[in-house]
Protein backbone atom coordinates (compact mmCIF):
# COMPACT_ATOMS: atom_id res chain seq x y z
CA UNK A 1 0.00 0.00 0.00
CA UNK A 2 1.28 3.84 -0.67
CA UNK A 3 0.45 6.87 1.22
CA UNK A 4 -2.05 7.85 -0.72
CA UNK A 5 -3.83 4.90 -0.33
CA UNK A 6 -2.93 4.64 3.30
CA UNK A 7 -4.34 8.01 3.99
CA UNK A 8 -7.75 8.12 1.89
CA UNK A 9 -8.45 4.66 3.80
CA UNK A 10 -7.38 5.63 7.51
CA UNK A 11 -5.55 7.65 9.86
CA UNK A 12 -1.77 7.78 10.21
CA UNK A 13 0.67 9.38 12.73
CA UNK A 14 3.14 11.44 11.93
CA UNK A 15 6.34 12.16 13.62
CA UNK A 16 6.64 15.76 15.92
CA UNK A 17 9.44 18.03 16.87
CA UNK A 18 12.74 17.73 14.80
CA UNK A 19 14.55 20.81 17.08
CA UNK A 20 12.74 19.84 19.94
CA UNK A 21 14.00 16.53 19.68
CA UNK A 22 17.78 17.17 18.36
CA UNK A 23 18.02 19.66 21.48
CA UNK A 24 16.96 17.20 24.07
CA UNK A 25 20.24 15.50 22.82
CA UNK A 26 21.73 18.56 23.57
CA UNK A 27 22.20 19.87 19.92
CA UNK A 28 22.27 23.95 20.21
CA UNK A 29 19.65 25.03 17.51
CA UNK A 30 20.69 28.87 17.77
CA UNK A 31 21.74 29.52 14.60
CA UNK A 32 20.44 30.34 10.94
CA UNK A 33 20.41 27.09 9.61
CA UNK A 34 18.38 26.01 12.75
CA UNK A 35 18.31 22.34 13.03
CA UNK A 36 19.86 22.18 9.33
CA UNK A 37 23.34 22.77 10.89
CA UNK A 38 23.27 19.07 12.46
CA UNK A 39 23.29 17.72 8.75
CA UNK A 40 26.79 19.04 9.19
CA UNK A 41 27.94 18.53 12.49
CA UNK A 42 26.02 15.55 13.94
CA UNK A 43 23.50 13.56 11.06
CA UNK A 44 23.52 10.88 13.60
CA UNK A 45 21.63 12.57 15.91
CA UNK A 46 19.13 13.61 12.81
CA UNK A 47 18.85 9.60 12.44
CA UNK A 48 18.03 9.35 16.00
CA UNK A 49 15.15 11.56 15.56
CA UNK A 50 13.61 9.89 12.74
CA UNK A 51 14.60 6.40 14.19
CA UNK A 52 12.58 6.99 18.04
CA UNK A 53 9.65 8.70 16.35
CA UNK A 54 9.06 5.31 14.22
CA UNK A 55 9.44 3.63 17.64
CA UNK A 56 6.90 5.90 19.51
CA UNK A 57 4.27 4.99 16.52
CA UNK A 58 4.90 7.38 13.88
CA UNK A 59 4.44 5.83 10.53
CA UNK A 60 5.54 9.23 8.36
CA UNK A 61 8.42 11.01 9.62
CA UNK A 62 9.43 14.62 7.83
CA UNK A 63 13.30 15.17 6.65
CA UNK A 64 15.77 17.90 8.50
CA UNK A 65 14.98 20.08 5.39
CA UNK A 66 12.74 22.88 6.97
CA UNK A 67 15.33 25.26 6.83
CA UNK A 68 17.84 23.42 4.54
CA UNK A 69 18.21 25.08 0.93
CA UNK A 70 20.88 26.03 -1.08
CA UNK A 71 20.76 29.63 -0.34
CA UNK A 72 21.45 28.99 3.21
CA UNK A 73 24.16 27.12 2.89
CA UNK A 74 25.85 29.10 0.31
CA UNK A 75 25.99 31.83 2.62
CA UNK A 76 28.05 29.90 4.99
CA UNK A 77 30.34 29.41 2.45
CA UNK A 78 29.75 25.90 0.85
CA UNK A 79 29.25 25.53 -2.84
CA UNK A 80 25.63 24.27 -4.57
CA UNK A 81 27.18 20.68 -5.09
CA UNK A 82 27.74 20.49 -1.74
CA UNK A 83 24.36 22.03 -0.66
CA UNK A 84 22.38 19.78 -2.70
CA UNK A 85 24.47 16.75 -1.15
CA UNK A 86 23.70 18.15 2.66
CA UNK A 87 19.90 18.26 1.30
CA UNK A 88 19.99 14.99 -0.20
CA UNK A 89 21.75 13.75 2.76
CA UNK A 90 18.45 14.58 5.18
CA UNK A 91 16.39 12.15 2.66
CA UNK A 92 19.01 9.81 3.17
CA UNK A 93 18.73 9.68 7.60
CA UNK A 94 14.96 9.39 6.98
CA UNK A 95 15.79 6.82 4.78
CA UNK A 96 17.96 4.70 6.55
CA UNK A 97 15.90 5.52 9.74
CA UNK A 98 13.16 3.74 8.50
CA UNK A 99 14.60 0.63 6.62
CA UNK A 100 16.03 -0.22 9.93
CA UNK A 101 13.26 -0.10 11.31
CA UNK A 102 11.45 -1.74 8.84
CA UNK A 103 13.74 -4.53 8.89
CA UNK A 104 13.20 -4.99 12.97
CA UNK A 105 9.70 -4.58 12.56
CA UNK A 106 8.23 -5.22 9.55
CA UNK A 107 5.97 -2.00 9.36
CA UNK A 108 6.81 -0.25 6.68
CA UNK A 109 6.66 3.87 7.17
CA UNK A 110 6.96 6.78 4.78
CA UNK A 111 9.05 9.75 4.50
CA UNK A 112 7.99 13.39 3.63
CA UNK A 113 10.20 15.83 2.65
CA UNK A 114 9.98 19.21 4.60
CA UNK A 115 10.09 22.25 2.37
CA UNK A 116 9.95 25.56 4.65
CA UNK A 117 8.68 28.92 3.10
CA UNK A 118 11.04 31.59 1.66
CA UNK A 119 10.18 32.84 5.41
CA UNK A 120 11.93 30.43 7.25
CA UNK A 121 15.20 31.35 5.05
CA UNK A 122 15.10 34.32 6.40
CA UNK A 123 14.67 33.19 9.75
CA UNK A 124 13.32 36.52 11.39
CA UNK A 125 9.29 34.86 11.55
CA UNK A 126 8.62 35.49 8.42
CA UNK A 127 6.99 32.36 8.04
CA UNK A 128 4.16 33.67 10.73
CA UNK A 129 3.28 36.52 8.55
CA UNK A 130 4.05 35.94 5.45
CA UNK A 131 5.24 40.02 4.62
CA UNK A 132 7.75 38.80 1.60
CA UNK A 133 6.62 39.45 -2.12
CA UNK A 134 8.44 37.58 -4.43
CA UNK A 135 7.86 36.71 -8.19
CA UNK A 136 6.77 33.32 -9.52
CA UNK A 137 9.86 33.09 -11.20
CA UNK A 138 11.40 33.89 -8.12
CA UNK A 139 10.10 31.37 -5.54
CA UNK A 140 10.52 28.83 -7.66
CA UNK A 141 14.45 29.84 -8.56
CA UNK A 142 14.32 29.49 -4.50
CA UNK A 143 13.08 26.12 -4.09
CA UNK A 144 13.85 24.52 -7.44
CA UNK A 145 17.67 23.22 -6.14
CA UNK A 146 16.30 21.55 -2.91
CA UNK A 147 12.87 20.09 -4.46
CA UNK A 148 15.38 18.70 -7.36
CA UNK A 149 17.40 16.76 -4.15
CA UNK A 150 14.88 15.61 -1.80
CA UNK A 151 12.99 14.19 -5.50
CA UNK A 152 15.84 12.59 -6.33
CA UNK A 153 17.07 11.35 -3.41
CA UNK A 154 13.62 9.46 -3.13
CA UNK A 155 11.40 10.69 -0.64
CA UNK A 156 7.61 9.74 -0.62
CA UNK A 157 5.73 12.63 -0.31
CA UNK A 158 6.55 16.41 -0.59
CA UNK A 159 5.45 18.56 2.51
CA UNK A 160 5.21 21.61 1.75
CA UNK A 161 4.29 22.73 5.09
CA UNK A 162 4.28 26.20 7.38
CA UNK A 163 3.40 27.98 4.29
CA UNK A 164 2.15 31.87 5.12
CA UNK A 165 1.48 32.80 1.52
CA UNK A 166 -0.56 31.19 -1.02
CA UNK A 167 1.27 32.62 -3.83
CA UNK A 168 4.42 30.80 -2.47
CA UNK A 169 2.74 27.30 -2.52
CA UNK A 170 1.03 27.78 -5.69
CA UNK A 171 4.27 29.13 -7.27
CA UNK A 172 5.76 25.37 -6.07
CA UNK A 173 3.12 23.63 -7.30
CA UNK A 174 3.25 24.81 -11.02
CA UNK A 175 6.78 23.74 -10.44
CA UNK A 176 6.04 20.36 -9.53
CA UNK A 177 2.95 19.75 -11.81
CA UNK A 178 5.28 20.90 -14.54
CA UNK A 179 8.85 18.98 -13.56
CA UNK A 180 7.45 16.20 -11.19
CA UNK A 181 4.12 15.20 -12.42
CA UNK A 182 3.98 11.96 -10.83
CA UNK A 183 5.09 13.49 -7.71
CA UNK A 184 2.85 13.42 -4.51
CA UNK A 185 2.86 16.35 -2.14
CA UNK A 186 0.67 18.01 1.02
CA UNK A 187 0.43 21.46 1.51
CA UNK A 188 0.31 22.59 5.14
CA UNK A 189 -0.65 26.60 6.11
CA UNK A 190 0.44 28.46 8.66
CA UNK A 191 -2.51 30.78 10.41
CA UNK A 192 -3.32 33.93 11.49
CA UNK A 193 -6.94 32.93 12.90
CA UNK A 194 -8.46 29.51 12.70
CA UNK A 195 -9.90 30.98 9.47
CA UNK A 196 -7.06 32.69 8.01
CA UNK A 197 -3.82 31.95 7.30
CA UNK A 198 -0.93 34.06 8.19
CA UNK A 199 -0.76 36.80 5.44
CA UNK A 200 -4.29 37.45 5.68
CA UNK A 201 -5.77 35.00 2.79
CA UNK A 202 -9.41 33.19 3.52
CA UNK A 203 -8.12 29.34 4.81
CA UNK A 204 -10.98 28.03 2.78
CA UNK A 205 -9.96 29.76 -0.83
CA UNK A 206 -6.51 28.62 0.18
CA UNK A 207 -7.31 25.19 0.84
CA UNK A 208 -9.85 25.23 -2.48
CA UNK A 209 -7.10 26.64 -4.46
CA UNK A 210 -4.60 24.40 -3.62
CA UNK A 211 -6.65 21.18 -3.50
CA UNK A 212 -7.07 21.38 -7.18
CA UNK A 213 -3.65 20.83 -7.86
CA UNK A 214 -2.72 17.60 -9.46
CA UNK A 215 0.37 16.70 -7.52
CA UNK A 216 -2.05 17.33 -3.93
CA UNK A 217 -3.03 14.41 -2.07
CA UNK A 218 -3.94 16.40 1.07
CA UNK A 219 -4.54 19.76 2.99
CA UNK A 220 -4.06 21.16 6.45
CA UNK A 221 -2.50 23.03 8.51
CA UNK A 222 0.74 23.22 11.06
CA UNK A 223 2.38 25.41 13.80
CA UNK A 224 -0.43 26.35 15.11
CA UNK A 225 -1.63 26.88 18.53
CA UNK A 226 -2.81 23.36 19.72
CA UNK A 227 -6.39 24.60 20.67
CA UNK A 228 -7.02 26.43 17.45
CA UNK A 229 -6.48 22.78 15.62
CA UNK A 230 -10.44 21.66 16.12
CA UNK A 231 -11.68 24.77 14.65
CA UNK A 232 -9.28 25.00 11.75
CA UNK A 233 -10.02 21.16 10.64
CA UNK A 234 -13.98 22.37 11.07
CA UNK A 235 -13.22 25.30 8.95
CA UNK A 236 -11.23 22.83 5.69
CA UNK A 237 -13.70 20.10 5.84
CA UNK A 238 -16.22 21.84 3.73
CA UNK A 239 -13.61 22.88 0.89
CA UNK A 240 -11.92 20.11 -0.25
CA UNK A 241 -12.79 16.42 -0.48
CA UNK A 242 -9.09 15.34 0.09
CA UNK A 243 -7.95 14.03 3.49
CA UNK A 244 -6.33 16.68 5.89
CA UNK A 245 -3.73 17.27 7.86
CA UNK A 246 -3.07 18.51 10.93
CA UNK A 247 -0.04 18.92 13.21
CA UNK A 248 -0.21 21.82 15.83
CA UNK A 249 2.62 22.56 18.25
CA UNK A 250 2.53 21.32 21.99
CA UNK A 251 0.68 24.52 23.49
CA UNK A 252 3.59 25.77 24.24
CA UNK A 253 3.58 29.53 23.26
CA UNK A 254 6.44 31.06 20.82
CA UNK A 255 7.95 34.57 20.77
CA UNK A 256 9.50 35.07 17.20
CA UNK A 257 11.74 38.52 18.82
CA UNK A 258 13.68 36.40 21.36
CA UNK A 259 13.32 32.65 19.94
CA UNK A 260 11.72 31.13 22.94
CA UNK A 261 8.47 28.98 23.98
CA UNK A 262 6.74 29.00 26.82
CA UNK A 263 5.44 25.69 28.52
CA UNK A 264 2.46 24.83 27.68
CA UNK A 265 -0.85 25.54 29.63
CA UNK A 266 -3.93 23.47 30.22
CA UNK A 267 -4.49 20.00 29.93
CA UNK A 268 -5.73 19.48 26.48
CA UNK A 269 -2.98 16.98 24.58
CA UNK A 270 -2.51 15.64 20.85
CA UNK A 271 -3.88 12.16 21.94
CA UNK A 272 -7.09 13.48 24.01
CA UNK A 273 -7.62 16.00 20.70
CA UNK A 274 -7.15 13.24 17.95
CA UNK A 275 -10.15 11.48 18.06
CA UNK A 276 -12.25 14.99 17.59
CA UNK A 277 -10.07 15.98 14.80
CA UNK A 278 -10.18 12.29 12.85
CA UNK A 279 -14.11 13.11 13.06
CA UNK A 280 -13.40 16.38 11.49
CA UNK A 281 -11.43 14.83 8.45
CA UNK A 282 -7.91 14.51 10.21
CA UNK A 283 -5.82 11.43 8.69
CA UNK A 284 -2.86 12.60 8.76
CA UNK A 285 -1.85 13.58 12.57
CA UNK A 286 0.79 14.80 14.34
CA UNK A 287 3.01 17.69 16.01
CA UNK A 288 5.13 20.47 15.68
CA UNK A 289 7.15 22.48 17.28
CA UNK A 290 7.90 21.51 21.11
CA UNK A 291 6.08 17.95 20.55
CA UNK A 292 8.38 15.27 21.67
CA UNK A 293 8.16 10.88 21.35
CA UNK A 294 6.39 11.44 24.67
CA UNK A 295 3.72 13.06 22.92
CA UNK A 296 3.59 10.83 20.04
CA UNK A 297 3.84 7.60 21.17
CA UNK A 298 0.41 8.50 23.32
CA UNK A 299 -0.84 10.09 19.84
CA UNK A 300 -0.28 6.75 17.48
CA UNK A 301 -2.02 4.54 20.16
CA UNK A 302 -5.21 6.45 19.61
CA UNK A 303 -4.78 7.06 15.82
CA UNK A 304 -4.02 3.15 15.52
CA UNK A 305 -8.25 2.78 16.70
CA UNK A 306 -9.60 4.81 14.93
CA UNK A 307 -11.25 4.50 11.06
Amino acid sequence: MDFKTEITKGPLTLDGAMGTALELQGFDTNTDLWTAKALITDPQKVYRVHYDYFKAGARATITDTYQANVQAFMKKGYDETISREIIAKAVKLARKARDDFEAQTGRHNYVIAGIGPYGAYLADGSEYRGDYELSLEAYQDFHQPRLEAVIRAGVDVIGIETQPKLSEVCALLEWLKERAPKQIAYVTFSLKDPATISEGTSLVEAVKKVSAYPNVVAVGVNCIPLEQAQAALEVMQPATDLPLVIYPNSGAKYDPHTKTWTSPTGDLTLAKAASGWYQAGARLIGGCCTTTVKDIEPLAQVVQNLG
